[in-house]
C-alpha cells in the first residue's frame, strides 16, 4: 500500500536540504528515486518540510537507512526529523 510521509527538519535549512539531493543524485523537476512517487520540500518557519508518496513504508524506511539519515548528517543536519506517516488513499501524477 502507498504511503506518504511527512519529514519535518526543525533547525535545519533548505541549502543542506540541496546538499542532501546533490549526495543523492537527485535534481531539481528531475525523477524520484526508486520506490518513491512524489516529493516536495517547502522552508518552515523553524526549517523545512518534505512530503513524499512512496510505494509501501518498508521501501521509504529502507531508503531513509541507506540514503536520508547518512547523507543528512554529511550535510550537518544532527537531529532527526518529526516523521508522520499516513495511508494514502489515491495519489495523482503528471503524465
Amino acid at each position: 500500500m502507498a504511503v506518504a510521509v511527512e519529514l519535518n527538519f526543525r533547525g535545519a535549512t533548505l541549502d543542506q536540504y540541496d546538499q542532501v539531493i546533490q549526495k543523492m543524485g537527485l535534481k531539481q523537476g528531475g525523477a524520484t528515486p526508486p520506490g518513491a512517487i512524489s516529493h516536495w520540500v517547502a522552508k518552515t518557519d523553524d526549517g523545512f518540510r518534505v512530503v513524499d508518496v512512496w510505494e509501501s513504508k518498508e521501501t521509504f524506511e529502507r531508503f531513509a537507512q541507506e540514503k536520508i539519515g547518512p547523507y543528512t548528517r554529511e550535510a550537518g543536519i544532527e537531529s532527526e526529523p518529526e516523521m508522520k506517516f499516513y495511508d494514502v488513499h489515491n495519489w495523482l501524477t503528471k503524465t
